[in-house]
């Protein structure tokens, strides 16, 4: 039995991975804060390092950056970058102190697409040069360096996939807009031109499993879908899907009001992405388009 540890692996998309791998025969352990079955504590990992074999390791860690309940005060700020930074830093330590024969073969890390420059000519690949340009793109350019891994000594692959907004009906952007666009109140934010990646959880669990199995992906790769869409067609798309109308705009004063102007960027603002080299590798998409996508997490109930 192959075995993952995942930091990060009780949050929304770490719930549905361990699910998704298990379910394909993975043995799969949870970084946290708490001992539990199948837990290994974050304390123990820094202490101690790696001192069991797995397969892969996939880092999924970081504070929610929209949380509507957080100020952006610098305190927040701090958490949000630590949060990212700090854990690829610990494990990419455990793995390079780790003795060979318990090793992983893969180290995952999860960051975004925010070093992409909205630019609306623009469409970018993983082969674009990239420069930090405000608070987020600076988080993910720093990110991307921490989970940095060396393979010639440490042989492990190490894989770095940049995701666009995750879709699921459990958690996410669609467990925060369901209600309102159920109840016929949903729309674009602001005039809905700006460009929205993105990608179905399902997709990127699959991405992630691709990744650990297939020993010729390495590397950046856009975990984001191939079809790209501006935020007007993610708003219709779901009132199409739930029956409803989806016409009333969120101003992006309002937007920026309610997250403050620099984290705000992450919905009013954004670039056309493409992933070629995820193309490449031979990945295919469950939920290419939008529509496929929203269709499914469009279910009154999740299960």
């Amino acid at each position: 039995m192959k075995r993952v540890l995942i930091g990060g692996g009780s949050g929304f998309i770490g719930t549905r991975l361990s699910n998704h791998l298990k379910n394909c025969g993975y043995g799969v352990t949870i970084i946290s804060r708490k001992p539990q079955l199948n837990h290994i504590s974050w304390i123990e990992i820094e202490k101690n390092g790696l001192r069991e074999p797995f397969n892969a390791v996939v880092n999924l860690c970081g504070q929610n950056v929209l949380d509507p309940t957080r100020r952006w005060s610098p305190g927040f700020k701090l958490n949000v970058w630590n949060s990212r930074i700090n854990s690829s830093k610990t494990l990419v330590k455990a793995i390079s102190e780790a003795k060979s024969e318990i090793r992983p073969e893969v180290f995952i890390n999860i960051s975004g697409v925010s070093n992409y420059k909205p630019d609306d000519k623009k469409v970018y690949t993983e082969n674009d040069n990239l420069e930090s340009y405000d608070y987020m793109s600076e988080l993910c350019n720093a990110w991307e360096k921490a989970a940095t891994i060396d393979k010639l000594t440490t042989g492990c692959r190490n894989v770095k996939l940049r995701t666009g907004v995750v879709l699921g009906r459990e958690g996410g952007m669609i467990a925060s807009l369901f209600v309102p666009f159920f109840m016929g109140f949903g729309g674009p934010v602001g005039d809905g031109n700006q460009p929205l990646p993105w990608i179905h959880v399902e997709d990127l669990c699959e991405l992630i499993r691709f990744s650990i199995e297939n020993k010729n992906v390495e590397g950046v790769l856009n975990a984001v879908a191939p079809q790209i869409i501006k935020n007007k067609d993610f708003a219709q798309a779901f009132g199409r899907a739930l029956w409803r109308p989806a016409f009333i705009p969120l101003p992006s004063q309002a937007v920026e009001f309610m997250f403050s102007k620099e984290r705000a960027v992450l919905l009013t603002t954004g670039a056309k992405i493409k992933p070629l080299r995820t193309l490449e590798t031979g990945f295919q998409y469950q939920y290419p388009t939008i529509n496929e996508a929203l269709k499914d997490c469009a279910k009154l109930f999740m299960f």
